[in-house]
């Protein structure tokens, strides 16, 4: 028995399923989207002095997963801007953002309460989002379990999974930042998402489909909230990898984790001088293992 339809939920889920996502909810979605793009360092700047760079990366951060998408299934990477209303409504977004005068909408977007509703309504169009990309991808490759995932996964999180082409047209390069080196929460939920909606859409995942959504949506809805209302860049997966990951992966992973912690942007002055012999004395082993090689040779 589908457990919601138990707890007499499972109309709820199949209403709150059929929503209609535009305008409302595409609209906080491009809002979300391109305030995200006006915190990162020099974007304001690009917008003054190339706007057509800087209208592209935010076509980027509001339609990155729709392109990623049709990448992996080889369709048209330019087909969703055929969508003019989704472009044009985007398009007013970014412009009131970056040329709003006294940056008054961007304020008002900004402000703490309104902001968390706008976050919540972001996380309603990502779950569905996964949904459809597997769904779509079901029907290409009903066998695919792997294209199934990897077309959820870019649906929920393809702007970050591009966030280094992004980056290469406001003339930054940063391969140290790429997101799958370093994971975001949204970026991992929506790989656990798109592995659930995938074993839902196989059968092997007891469950309706209008339910699954409804429960993935209240998880997404509740962390996104809960990190933004306290500035938070955590993950409530940490603490659960943490446990696991040693387990399946090695100590390695504890230890990688931590370096990436303590010296990701650059190691303090009182760490470098311990690092420092340890790595010269892993060169001096690997030269003489070459030079042993090499004679053995």
């Amino acid at each position: 028995m589908d457990l919601l339809s138990a707890l007499s939920l499972g109309e709820l889920a199949l209403s709150f399923s059929r929503v209609p996502l535009f305008p409302v909810f595409d609209l906080s979605y491009f809002i979300v989207s391109i305030v995200y793009l006006k915190y990162e360092p020099g974007a304001v700047e690009l917008s003054r002095r190339h706007p057509v760079a800087s209208w592209l990366c935010a076509m980027l951060h509001c339609f990155g997963s729709y392109i990623l998408a049709d990448l992996l299934l080889g369709e048209p990477l330019i087909d969703y801007f055929s969508n003019n209303s989704s472009v044009l409504l985007a398009s007013a977004v970014w412009y009131l953002i970056f040329f709003c005068p006294m940056d008054l909408f961007y304020k008002c977007v900004c402000f703490l309460p309104v902001k968390l509703i706008f976050v919540a309504m972001k996380e309603v169009v990502r779950v569905r989002k996964i949904a459809v990309g597997i769904h779509h991808a079901h029907h290409h490759y009903h066998h695919g379990w792997f294209v199934m995932i990897a077309t959820g996964w870019v649906k929920g999180s393809g702007v970050a999974l591009m966030s280094n082409i992004e980056q290469l047209l406001r003339g930054v390069w940063k391969p140290e930042t790429n997101e799958i080196l370093h994971m975001s929460f949204p970026t991992k939920a929506s790989l656990y998402g798109a592995v659930l909606f995938t074993l839902q859409q196989t059968r092997w995942l007891p469950v309706s489909k209008a339910s699954l959504i409804f429960i993935f949506t209240m998880f997404m809805v509740s962390c996104k909230v809960f990190l933004t209302a306290t500035h938070s860049h955590g993950s409530p997966f940490d603490v659960l990898e943490g446990y696991i990951c040693p387990v399946l992966f090695g100590e390695a992973w504890e230890g990688d984790d931590h370096h990436d912690n303590q010296g990701g942007h650059g190691a303090s002055p009182g760490s470098s001088p311990g690092a420092l012999p340890s790595k010269s004395k892993e060169e001096l082993s690997e030269g003489s293992r070459k030079k042993k090689a090499k004679k053995a040779d």
